[in-house]
């Protein structure tokens, strides 16, 4: 019922979690999991725990970074408890469910869950456009990974009961795939740091924030193609900038 959207699990240690969770997505119209090296995998626990949601288990795609598992996605959201010092655009879970669900209609979507001791580092919420935060008891905030993924999952199943039938989209802005996103942010620190505008040896983090700036603007195929061309330009007219003075 929501081809587009999945469930992406980073490094999960216990094969029990994997079956909670595939059952948890079974329960709520999710059909897709992905895998980031996970410990033991498969594993017999894993299927006493999914109690009938093997079919989930048996087509789960198994890869060895999130990179890889959001590749084809144009929006990803990333579940955390921890607060960050560079603070990601944050959405409750009934807003983020509404957010994933109009996106699914476009383009394929990734809600992704961190370690279950460590979440989700730094460098992995760069690839997520959101942060999704359960409000819990502050004394007592840790969920099981498997509640987790139920309670974003009701919401995301909700949120389509009542939604009415999204039209098939006609517009021509096509959205962007991170694959193609992290191309140009790679173009753009190669040409930030020939101008010298970004010293590689002290990046600080100029471009931890360029992606969060490009990350809530959400720019579609045409817009980044444009932005590629750009830095194409400026890369010519320094080549020859640097032939003239020679």
């Amino acid at each position: 019922m929501l081809p587009n959207i999945r469930i992406v699990l980073v490094e999960p240690s216990h094969p029990g979690n994997i079956g909670a969770v595939a059952r948890a997505m079974k329960n709520m119209s999710l059909g897709h999991l992905y895998l980031v090296s996970p410990e033991k995998y498969p594993h017999p626990e894993s299927s006493a725990r999914a109690a009938g949601a093997d079919d989930i288990l048996d087509s789960a795609v198994v890869v060895e970074t999130l990179s890889e598992a959001v590749s084809d996605c144009s929006l990803v959201f990333g579940a955390s408890a921890r607060l960050r010092t560079l603070s990601w655009p944050q959405c409750a879970p009934r807003e983020a469910a509404d957010k994933i669900v109009e996106a699914s209609q476009a383009g394929r979507v990734a809600l992704v869950f961190g370690r279950e001791r460590t979440g989700l580092s730094n460098e992995e919420l760069d690839l997520c456009h959101y942060l999704v935060h359960i409000p819990s008891n502050e004394s007592f905030s840790s969920l099981n990974l498997g509640a987790a993924v139920q309670v974003l999952a009701y919401e995301i199943f909700s949120r389509h009961l009542i939604s009415e039938q999204v039209e098939a989209s006609t517009n021509e802005d096509v959205p962007v795939e991170q694959i193609e996103m992290q191309r140009f942010y790679q173009h753009l620190e190669t040409v930030l740091v020939d101008l010298e505008f970004l010293d590689p040896r002290h990046p600080k983090k100029l471009m931890r924030r360029l992606r969060r700036l490009f990350n809530r603007a959400q720019p579609d195929q045409t817009e980044i193609n444009i932005l590629r061309g750009i830095l194409t330009a400026v890369e010519k007219n320094r080549g020859q900038s640097d032939k003239d003075a020679c």
